[in-house]
């Protein structure tokens, strides 16, 4: 299975993440990633959403099917090598006072920070992109992930053209 970023303008709106999230179980279709938030334009959102399928031709579908959506106003695929892909992630590990200094070294190889010390454990957090943060974690797990949480991936394609100047808003539409 492949794995494709999807990059999705919508009207920000109640009910329209539930409406997506709601194709893609009604078809199957499982989300590796998402993350939802507004825009330059408080009337938009851009969700992006991580999916692995087996071909182009289930891509297509997806894309097909969300563009069926009244809310939906652009998805634009974004190719690792054309956009900057980003998560964060907070990792819990196991610290004694004999492997601190160690787990301080591997953070700071991945220009990571501790946010929080207690005598057992330390919380790590961490951005950058999936291939990065799963270093990161193949780092720390002999010391102990006690606990594990990752945002979802947003990416912004690189150059200076924007996904609402791809839409070509119509602000008629967005109105109604």
């Amino acid at each position: 299975m492949k794995t494709h970023t999807l990059s999705v303008l919508v009207q920000n709106r109640p009910g329209v993440l539930a409406r997506i999230a709601g194709l893609f179980a009604r078809r199957g279709y499982n989300i590796e990633s998402l993350a939802v938030g507004v825009t330059e334009d408080p009337e938009l959102s851009r969700i992006t959403i991580m999916v692995a399928v087996e071909s182009d031709v289930v891509l297509e579908q997806i894309v097909k099917q969300l563009n069926k959506l009244i809310e939906v106003l652009k998805i634009v695929e974004l190719e690792e090598e054309q956009a900057v892909r980003r998560e964060l992630v907070l990792i819990k590990v196991k610290a004694d006072a004999a492997t601190r200094g160690q787990i301080i070294e591997v953070v700071n190889l991945f220009r990571a920070q501790t946010v929080d010390v207690h005598p057992d454990s330390m919380t790590i957090e961490a951005t950058g992109s999936p291939h990065k943060l799963e270093a990161l974690l193949e780092m720390l797990r002999p010391y102990g992930v006690r606990e594990l949480v990752q945002s979802g991936l947003v990416a912004l394609g690189r150059g200076s053209k924007s996904l609402a100047d791809r839409a070509k808003i119509n602000r008629s539409k967005i109105a109604n």
